[in-house]
């Protein structure tokens, strides 16, 4: 359920029975040929498809993150790690007062990681919170489908490049990007970085075939499923499903 489609009265109705949800992280970004919103558009949709058939609400992506080394490329947008901890933080303590004690954070950006320690943190001081972060992206079943298919694959290449994430008009090239050593990439202004990444991309195949991605996209939403069903401590008497205990 996306908490955009929900009244309060019917969150409060879930909350009976309920109190599982999902907190999709994105950022905006540059993403060479395809969106500048592709982080934040796959970890929405990967969490909507994910809880769909379970009825877990999912709440609207924070679509800015922590990418200060992109800010060569026109249109990424930063934040400070101080910044965003105390977002995510604030966000999470509004879901844990209206009743939400399981949350499902679904991580799009490798940048915002730093921020995890903190989030966990939030989580494990307050009593009937179990918080769990899920980078999607690279969790092991995602990536190891990758991987079969092309282990260079990485940042703004075709494991991003969904229907969902190209721009109308914009074809990426038809080729293999050689993986590019950002080995000191902490060491470089954004200026550096733009020039020894150029077009964003940090290499791998451009695009594979459409059947290629729907397969990569079944394996991300079922992984996701997963980590929302499974073993989470159960409510006071109520099984870790919702369902009353009999």
């Amino acid at each position: 359920m996306r908490i955009d489609e929900m009244t309060w009265m019917q969150v409060e109705a879930y909350l009976e029975r309920d109190d599982r949800c999902v907190l999709p992280l994105g950022s905006t970004e540059q993403h060479a040929y395809i969106s500048l919103a592709t982080d934040s558009i796959l970890s929405e949709r990967v969490s909507l498809d994910a809880a769909a058939p379970l009825g877990v609400p999912v709440f609207p992506v924070v679509s800015y993150g922590i990418t200060p080394y992109f800010m060569a490329y026109p249109g990424t947008v930063t934040l400070s790690l101080a910044t965003y901890e105390r977002v995510l933080g604030e966000i999470l303590a509004s879901l844990r007062e209206h009743g939400f004690r399981r949350i499902l954070v679904v991580n799009g950006h490798g940048g915002n990681s730093p921020a995890r320690p903190a989030v966990e943190a939030w989580a494990e001081g307050r009593e009937g919170v179990e918080l769990r972060w899920h980078d999607w992206w690279k969790a092991p079943l995602v990536r190891a489908a990758i991987d079969a298919l092309d282990s260079d694959a990485s940042h703004a290449s075709w494991m991003e490049t969904f229907p969902w994430t190209r721009i109308a008009g914009v074809t990426p090239p038809a080729a293999h990007k050689n993986p590019v050593d950002l080995s000191d990439r902490e060491e470089l202004t954004p200026g550096s970085f733009r020039d020894i990444l150029g077009d964003g991309s940090f290499g791998g195949d451009y695009l594979r075939s459409d059947n290629e991605m729907t397969a990569i996209w079944k394996v991300a939403v079922g992984e996701a499923r997963e980590i929302l069903t499974r073993d989470w401590a159960p409510r006071p008497g109520r099984a870790a499903d919702g369902e009353d205990r009999a």
